[in-house]
């Protein structure tokens, strides 16, 4: 976000939408010739949740209303850039990428699942129905309207975003969520978040990265995939990014200085497993992204949580190396298998 926009309330305020939309006409005039997929955001709801839930992420604010405010004016940012693209008549797709994270209750009795669904319609419905849909999900709307909390908006707004659904969708996944019912009443005077209506829930004997701290459940790529499927007109779509972090991952470098990665190739084969499953269950999924090439470095982290195929030594200048997972990848790639 430009700090000249941020100074007026950032995506709070609706002439951002005004100038990211004029933002985008700019790069589709200048590079529309030669880039035929376009993509709007990449994990619109983390400036959502950090910025303006859960304090992780600049602003650093814990303001429900404007949460609420700032996802709309993105999804109306994302529909009016679709729009001006088809206007230009490029040639090419457009598309949004959605960090969705499975929700899971903790069973079947009805009170999880109701916990399940609506933790799903705020973190995930919430911006791809809209983006695959053109509407925003009717329980995530009676919430906000029962608590008072409907954004700002007009008519025009809902019929731009109704007619300008995406092309195509990338997906994020790390990990799943997984929930259960309330079991105390919530603070009445604690600010409101969607926590209010479930709470986190803690699967005994759950699979988790240690180096991470994550739940490795490689079958939510499966059910996420099998979902836009049969749930989103099985809409064109490719796993944009999905790996595993770990923390000091310098001590698995051997002598000739290569990262021995074991941890990393099983984490990938057994989400490809799941991926070539419901590929040939019929889904519309057109590729697989790891995060990511190299180490990089994070805006929370820096370069604590290792990610890459290929390692950044900061104690030799950043040189680079390519770990066992890297040679690995190659050879999944030109064999298309393993």
């Amino acid at each position: 976000m430009p700090m000249a926009l941020q100074k007026i309330g950032g995506w709070v305020n609706r002439e951002t939408v005004d100038a990211y939309e004029n933002y985008a006409r700019t790069c589709f005039r200048l590079f529309g010739g030669r880039v035929k997929k376009w993509f709007t955001h990449n994990e619109p709801i983390v400036p959502v949740e950090g910025g303006y839930l859960y304090d992780f992420h600049y602003p650093n604010k814990v303001d429900f209303k404007e949460a609420v405010q700032v996802g709309f004016h993105t999804m109306l940012s994302s529909a009016r850039a679709i729009q001006a693209y088809r206007e230009m008549k490029q040639d090419g797709k457009i598309g949004i990428i959605l960090n969705l994270t499975p929700s899971y209750p903790r069973n079947s009795h009805p009170a999880d699942v109701k916990a399940g669904e609506i933790a799903d319609a705020f973190f995930n419905r919430s911006f791809l129905d809209p983006s695959a849909k053109g509407e925003f999900p009717k329980e995530l709307v009676d919430i906000l309207k029962n608590e008072g909390f409907m954004p700002d908006y007009t008519s025009e707004d809902l019929d731009i975003i109704k007619k300008n659904t995406v092309d195509l969708l990338g997906v994020n996944y790390y990990q799943p969520r997984r929930v259960k019912a309330k079991e105390h009443l919530p603070n009445p005077d604690a600010p409101f978040l969607p926590d209010r209506y479930f709470d986190p829930y803690v699967m005994p004997g759950r699979k988790m990265n240690p180096h991470r701290g994550w739940e490795i459940y490689e079958k939510g790529v499966y059910d996420i995939l099998i979902n836009l499927k049969e749930n989103y007109g099985n809409i064109e779509c490719f796993i944009s990014e999905n790996g595993m972090g770990v923390e000091g991952e310098e001590r698995f470098r051997d002598e000739q200085g290569i990262i021995q990665d074991d941890y990393r190739i099983e984490f990938i084969k057994e989400h490809l497993k799941w991926i070539h499953r419901v590929i040939q269950e019929g889904s519309n999924v057109k590729g697989y992204h790891l995060w990511t090439f190299m180490d990089n470095w994070s805006w929370t982290n820096a370069y604590k949580n290792r990610y890459g195929f290929v390692s950044v030594n900061l104690e030799k200048d950043g040189e680079r190396t390519v770990k066992k997972s890297g040679k690995w990848f190659k050879k999944v790639a030109e064999q298309s298998g393993f």
